[in-house]
């Protein structure tokens, strides 16, 4: 007898993929299809849904061409996608705007600007359960009311990229709670959309969708759709999830208690908890499994590698070379510090906040500065990690590294010091891809809940511990690092009006 399968689906900024697994959480073979984006103008960043959709049908024909029995075999359908895309369609499905715009995209700056005037926190926070800021679908859809009001009139549903592909498929619409969390509409208690949010926005309340829970079955493959991707008529799709919270849930953040750590370009970490942390500083999502996930982004991670590089090193050097000179560095880069901010931070009254060097001294050499930036980039971190878990009242157990920075030793090692707990990294790095089918299993029953299908999914490499004599170091260095965050803020706006008179002046 053969064994069943989950068709998992990723829609991601650069491409589509599409993944077979088997009942082990095994992927069997997966296949993508990338797309580009689009930009208008300066701050601008758009996609097509029809490329999308494009994508989906074309890394599915090619998993089903590498398994041949697989359409028979496929149990369920389940889809995760980047989140924020505000997607526009009428009654009939079809797309109001041919371009959609994306999370980063940033027209919606000014309305951001005029709600923070006009909006003390204490006032949205506990509706919203997020700080506003462009990338939420709610400042989004306010700005298509406001520049396409045609558009905007004659759509019936604004749905997230995850959700237009499901319509695609199985003809029916709805959003996820991880999805409807972030839009800046829901209200965190209730799980519902916010009258008050909505009426704040000035925006129809009609046009959002049914929040689902995303392990419901939302629809089936229809016919339409079947015929387009080779799929069988009538076989399940899945409500789905963002494509944030499933990955968190396919690395093994799923219990409060854990971290995340996903550094890439930037450093996203997130607090797995029982309940949204209120604050002007920190966004909250809902999770797959039904806690919280507050998280706070460092807007630069693994950036700061890739400047340093380029600035110190005029990109002579590989980052395994670089890497190796931060290795050759004493521990605390001889009192060398390094704030991380080298294009401001995401949230809060200092989004203009800059980078620094502080402490050089005439014995420190390119090595320490290497050091200090992996340093800075992990003390900032902890920063907003105790934060969070004061916020909580939950102890950091364990965090799970995932991302390009996972993939060196000695930033997790760095890391793993600095906060204090041990760091592991999931083998599979296709964490939404796992995530979805973990999800898939529960909901045709194969697995009995989302902690099983961790648990018999998900495998870790090594385990880092703190190093005692870093942890030590370290600890001493953090209260200064934050004393110098929060002694530096003043300079900021004195910065921005240099700047502003040096253009002046030509």
């Amino acid at each position: 007898m053969t064994s069943a399968l989950t068709l998992a689906i990723d829609v991601g900024t650069g491409s589509v993929r599409a993944a077979l697994v088997d009942g082990a959480g095994r992927i069997v073979t997966i296949a993508a299809r990338e797309h580009d984006q689009i930009v208008p103008r300066f701050g601008w960043a758009e996609q097509r849904p029809a490329d999308w959709w494009a994508g989906v049908v074309a890394s599915i024909r090619s998993v089903l061409a590498e398994v041949p029995d697989a359409k028979s075999r496929i149990s369920v359908v389940v889809a995760c996608g980047q989140m924020h895309g505000t997607v526009l369609v009428d009654a009939d499905g079809r797309l109001m705007r041919d371009a959609v715009p994306l999370w980063n995209d940033k027209r919606t700056i000014d309305l951001v600007r005029d709600f923070e005037r006009d909006n003390a926190p204490i006032a949205y926070l506990a509706e919203s359960g997020n700080p506003p800021t462009p990338a939420w679908p709610g400042f989004k859809l306010a700005w298509l009311r406001d520049h396409d009001p045609e558009a905007y009139a004659k759509a019936t549903h604004v749905i997230m990229p995850k959700d237009y592909i499901n319509l695609r498929l199985s003809g029916e619409i709805a959003m996820d709670e991880g999805d409807a969390s972030c839009s800046f509409l829901m209200n965190p208690g209730t799980r519902a959309w916010s009258p008050a949010m909505v009426k704040r926005l000035g925006l129809d309340v009609s046009k959002l969708p049914p929040i689902r829970n995303p392990l419901e079955i939302l629809g089936a493959i229809t016919e339409a759709a079947a015929a387009e991707t080779g799929l069988a008529t009538g076989t399940p799709v899945l409500v789905g999830g963002a494509d944030y919270p499933v990955a968190l849930l396919g690395s093994g953040t799923s219990r409060p208690g854990l971290v995340s750590d996903v550094t890439g370009t930037s450093c996203i970490l997130t607090l797995i908890a029982r309940a949204p942390l209120l604050d002007p500083d920190i966004s909250n999502v809902a999770t797959v499994e039904g806690n919280w996930g507050p998280f706070v982004l460092l807007e630069t991670g693994g950036d700061a590698m890739r400047w340093a590089r380029r600035a110190l090193h005029e990109g002579k050097e590989s980052y395994d070379q670089l890497v190796a000179r931060a290795d050759a560095a004493p521990v605390g880069s001889d009192g060398l510090f390094f704030l991380p901010f080298l294009t401001g931070e995401r949230l809060g009254t200092h989004r203009n906040a800059r980078a620094q060097f502080f402490g050089l001294g005439a014995a420190h050499g390119l090595s320490h500065l290497n050091r200090a930036i992996l340093e800075g980039v992990a003390f900032a971190g902890a920063r907003h990690l105790k934060i969070m878990e004061n916020a909580s009242g939950q102890k950091i157990e364990r965090a799970i590294a995932s991302g390009g920075g996972a993939k060196t030793e000695l930033w997790l090692r760095i890391k793993a010091s600095i906060y204090g707990v041990p760091i592991v990294v999931p083998e599979e790095q296709e964490c939404g891809i796992l995530g979805c089918a973990a999800m898939g299993a529960v909901a045709t029953g194969a697995m009995s809940s989302l902690d099983d299908a961790i648990s018999a999914y998900v495998r870790y490499a090594d385990e880092i511990q703190p190093d005692p004599a870093w942890h030590e170091r370290y600890s001493r260095m953090q209260p200064i690092f934050d004393k110098l965050y929060f002694n530096s803020q003043s300079l900021y706006d004195d910065l921005d009006a240099l700047a502003e008179t040096q253009l002046q002046e030509g």
